[in-house]
Formats: C-alpha cells, structure tokens, sequence
C-alpha cells in the first residue's frame, strides 16, 4: 500500500470514529444535560432522535452530492459542519437549542459517513478494499466500545458540555488530513444531476420511517402513532419509486439498483445487524431489570460483542479474500444466528462462560457480516456511483438498529407475563436469532469467489443500463 492509500485510510478510519465516539459518548451525558437545562425526558430523547432521523434522511442524497462535486469535498465540509454544530451544542442555553443542533450535526453526519466509505474505493484496488474496510470496521468498534467509557470520565470530571468541545479540535484535524488526501478522481456518470422531487421523497420516507422505528419502544407496534407512521411511510415509498422509474436522472441510479450484489448485500446488512442490535436491547433489559446489574456490570457481561468483532475483522478480510463473498457471509450470518440463540440461557441459571461464548460468536459473526456486506456494496458499483452505494449502506445500517429494537420490545412486551416466572429472556431472543437467519437468504446470493476489478464509471455515452449489467455480474472484494 502507498503512503496515500494509508492517509485515505486513517482520514476514513478517524472520520468514522469520531461520529461512532458521539453517538455513544451521548448516552453517558444525557442525564447530566437534562439536570442542568432542566429537559423533559422527551426532550432528552430528541437529542438522539432528531440526530439519527437527519442522517438516515440525508445519507443516500449526500452520497449522491459526493458523486457529483467529490467526496473529499464532501467530507471536509461534513467534519467541519460537524464541529460547527458541536460547537453550538457546547454552549446552547436550552434543550430546544440542543435538539436543533443535533438536528445540524445529523445533516453534517450524514456527509461524513458515505464519503469515508467512498474514498477506500478510490484509494484501493480491488483485491485490497476488503483489507480496508476491515480496519475501518475494527476502528468503528472501538469507538463504540471506548465511548461510554471515555464518556462517563469526561462528564463527570469535566461536564457534558466538553464531550461536545472535544469534538472540534479532532474535526479540525480530520478536516486537515482530508485535504491532504489524493486520492484519483473518478470519472463522472454523464447524469449526475440531482433530482430534488426525488430527494425529497427519499429523505420524507427515511425520516419517517426512522422516527416510527424509534418511538416503537414507547408506543408500541399497534398503537396509532405507529400505525400512521409506517402508512405514511408505505404510500411515501410508493410514490417515490414510481418516481424513480419515470426520473431521468433518479437518486439511485440504475446502475445500483439493477445490481444482484448490491441488492443482497443490503438485505443482509439489514436482517443481521436487526438481529444483532435487538438482541442487545434484550440483553439488556434482561441484565439490568430483571437481574439488577448496573451498567458497567452490564456492559462487561456484552462486551465479548465488541472485543470480538474488533479482533475479527482483519480475519474476516482474510478469509473473504481465501473463499469468497457467499461462503464469508453464510457463515458469518449463521455465526450471529447461532450466538443470539445460545444467549438465551442469559440470567436463567446457566454458566456465564457459556453467555459469554454465545455473544463471541455474534461478534465473529458481525464482524464477517459487516466487511463482506460493505466491500461487496462499495466495490460491486462502479466509481462513479461510489458515494451512493456508500449512502445506501449507511442508511440500512441506520434502519437495521432501529427495526431491530422495535421487534425485540414488541417481543419482550408480549413475553413479559410468561418471564414473570423468571429471569431470562424468554422467546426474545430467539426471535432475534430467527431475525438474524433471515440474513442467510440474501447470504446466498452474493458471489461465490473473489470479484474481478469493478467495472469502471460510465462514460458519456454508455447508457446507464449498460453500467448496471456491468456492475451485477462483477463481484466485489472485501468490505
């Protein structure tokens, strides 16, 4: 690797921490930020809230904007964005101003995310986007386990307003790399202009769909709140792919979305990291209602999750590099599935060696998931379509939490009067595992062996159509 891949590498890696580290760190702060701006609980949620709709809304658009004017400029503007608003956070007077700044800071977010995936696939060549994308996904694990804990030191010897400023001096930073950063530019799609009926529609959907995920906790599935959402949710989507199909420059460009890898790729990503992340809010509840640990006793008890999966994804890169996409992901998929349901002898007696072992498997087999799912996406597309598929991406592994959480409540609001008995989980998680296995469907579609070089962004006049046959019959390498 070239000293220029290596710096694509560390501003990717860095960028993806940074907004990994303040999703995290926040949950630490929130009850200190609600004494202090005296915050109703409902406002307290907003500043998670309004900062995961505005992301799951924008990330496909700002993929498609880093297609069009590059995704280093994309990416500076997002980090420095970021640290703008990170800024503001610091020093609101009210929770009202803090909700409309996460709010900003999603938007910024949202640049961020598809533009680090993007410039790993300009930077690196095929056969070593897998190697990449592993490090990345270790460096996203870290951040998400180093968080909480850098988190509650911060705020208690420092205040919840630092974890905010903190943010600025590594943007900053982020920022300066970045443009030191060169990677080639890719040839341009001829139809790069942006549809902004169809923007629309998307980020309407997304969001919607986003914020009825997340007040299905609250709520619940047959409550009217719910039901309205997911309606409007329904005929939105409608609209916007009958949209599409008449567009001449659509959001998702045909060479995307006619590509099998990129399909599958997507279906996966979602059923497994549902099952993954309501597995965790199962875990969860079990070890701190049911069985009363606190939370640092709760988090050591799910931390093979993280170790694991951190550990595992140099190993993944290297074993979808030996056998391929399909075998990686089948295998990495029934890891997860097998995990999630060892774990439901959690809190029932059984040994928490045997626990601990069942969440080692599901971190294996994230971490198997996560860099053949990301490597197939980004690297199946062509060039030009890079910040889309990396938007696309990002946005299923911002709905997958969601939906995920949503089931796994519903689930354990149902069990809850034959858990009454007990301690553990009851049928949860092994809904969560059944979820996870949904996985193993798409799994099987992906390429069976290494992926030729991806096909090259369409030119002027190669027809859209023609980029998307191109792009499903190569395979990509490793995420």
């Amino acid at each position: 690797m070239t000293a220029r891949s290596h710096l694509a590498l560390t501003v990717s890696a860095a960028a993806a921490m940074i907004v990994a580290l303040d999703g995290t760190v926040l949950v630490v702060a929130q009850p200190s930020l609600r004494r202090d701006l005296a915050a109703s609980v409902t406002q307290v949620q907003w500043t998670s809230t309004g900062y995961m709709v505005a992301v799951a809304a924008l990330l496909v658009i700002a993929g498609r904007l880093g297609d069009r004017y590059g995704h280093r400029r994309l990416l500076v503007a997002g980090v420095l964005g970021f640290a703008a608003a990170s800024a503001g956070i610091a020093l609101a007077p009210t929770a009202g101003w803090v909700i409309g700044l996460r709010v900003v800071q999603g938007a910024f977010g949202a640049f961020v995310q598809p533009a680090t995936l993007a410039l790993l696939r300009l930077a690196y060549p095929a056969d070593r986007l897998g190697t990449a994308i592993a490090v990345r996904t270790s460096a996203i694990g870290v951040a998400g386990a180093a968080g909480p804990v850098l988190g509650g030191v911060v705020v208690a010897e420092l205040g919840w307003r630092t974890v905010f400023v903190l943010n600025i001096p590594a943007a900053v930073l982020i920022a300066a790399l970045a443009l030191a950063v060169r990677a080639p530019a890719p040839e341009r799609p001829a139809h790069s202009r942006l549809d902004l009926t169809g923007a629309a529609l998307l980020a309407g959907t997304l969001a919607i769909g986003v914020h009825t995920l997340a007040g299905v906790p609250v709520h619940g599935w047959a409550a009217t709140p719910t039901l309205l959402g997911l309606l409007a949710v329904a005929g939105l989507a409608a609209v916007f792919v009958a949209h599409e199909r008449r567009a001449a420059h659509p959001i998702v460009p045909a060479a995307v979305a006619r590509s099998k890898p990129v399909a599958a790729s997507l279906l996966l990503l979602l059923a497994v990291t549902s099952g993954v992340f309501g597995a965790l809010f199962a875990a969860t509840f079990v070890l701190q209602e049911r069985l009363g640990l606190d939370p640092l006793a709760t988090g050591l008890r799910l931390l093979p999750v993280t170790v694991v999966m951190v550990l595992g994804a140099p190993a993944a890169a290297a074993a979808l590099r030996r056998h391929g996409p399909r075998r990686t992901a089948v295998t990495g998929a029934a890891l997860v599935a097998v995990g999630i349901a060892g774990g439901s002898g959690l809190g029932a007696g059984g040994p928490w060696a045997a626990t601990g072992a069942a969440f080692a498997l599901v971190g294996a087999g994230f971490a198997a998931v996560m860099v053949t799912a990301t490597g197939t996406v980004v690297g199946d597309a062509p060039a030009g379509y890079a910040g889309v598929v990396g938007g696309l991406k990002q946005t299923v592994m911002n709905i997958g939490p969601s939906l995920g959480i949503a089931v796994a409540s519903g689930a354990t609001a149902l069990d809850a009067p034959a858990a009454a008995g007990g301690p553990g989980p009851g049928l949860t998680l092994p809904v969560m595992a059944g979820l996870a296995a949904l996985g193993l469907l798409p799994a099987a579609l992906l390429p069976t062996g290494p992926a030729p070089r991806p096909s090259p962004s369409p030119g002027p006049a190669e027809p859209a159509g023609a980029a998307g046959a191109a792009g499903a019959a190569g395979d990509a390498s490793a995420p």
